[in-house]
């Protein structure tokens, strides 16, 4: 049975983290590709200023281009609506022409999957999809385990924890680095920061 994980997010800009969770939850997830999915607009950052979707599309399809197994979709900015997991995952499953939905693996981190149960509709998604959940050694463990195994039971959903290899990068962090003019470098792939400048993002 295929694996399909599902990657959203702001991507504002995409950079090396997202893409090295990506990479890490098809190796250790087993998932034969990974979507990434540019929000329009999250629940959680009604209130951010965010960059428009046609060049956050283009920068998530230039750092995927060169990986095998890594797509992008622009179903979240095709629709006005905000962007809930839920109906997105919904979708997807019938995108991709998926049998059974415990093909479908939403990749988060772990300060998001930690608070899961407050997502709208957040039941529905642990009944039917699964998850893999993007950890670094060390940070908050005991926490996220016992989240995981509480939730396993409850459910009986699979949850892979993906150890993620990748340092910890923040876009905010990016946007600061380019407001004081300091190279990208090993923070986002060269296409995008090719793109940033061409395009006077940020």
């Amino acid at each position: 049975m295929k694996r399909i994980g599902i990657l959203g997010g702001t991507f504002d800009p995409i950079h090396n983290g997202h893409i090295g969770l990506a990479e890490d939850a098809m190796e250790q997830a087993g998932l034969a590709k990974v979507i990434l999915i540019p929000a329009r607009l999250q629940p959680f950052k009604l209130d951010k200023q965010i960059t428009e979707g046609n060049y956050r599309l283009e920068m998530a399809k230039l750092a995927a281009a060169p990986i095998k197994g890594l797509e992008v979709s622009d179903y979240e900015l095709r629709h006005d609506s905000i962007s809930y997991t839920y109906k997105t995952l919904r979708a997807m499953v019938l995108e991709e022409g998926l049998e059974k939905k415990s093909c479908l693996y939403f990749i988060t981190g772990t300060d998001a999957f930690l608070k899961v149960s407050t997502w709208k509709h957040a039941e529905e998604m642990l009944r039917n999809y699964s998850f893999a959940v993007g950890s670094r050694p060390g940070y908050r463990d005991a926490e996220l385990d016992q989240c995981i195994e509480r939730l396993k039971t409850v459910y009986n959903t699979d949850i892979v924890k993906i150890e993620n290899r990748k340092r910890d990068i923040s876009a905010t962090e990016i946007r600061h680095r380019l407001e004081g003019g300091k190279s990208l470098s090993g923070l986002v792939p060269e296409a995008v920061e090719r793109y940033i400048e061409e395009h006077g993002l940020y």
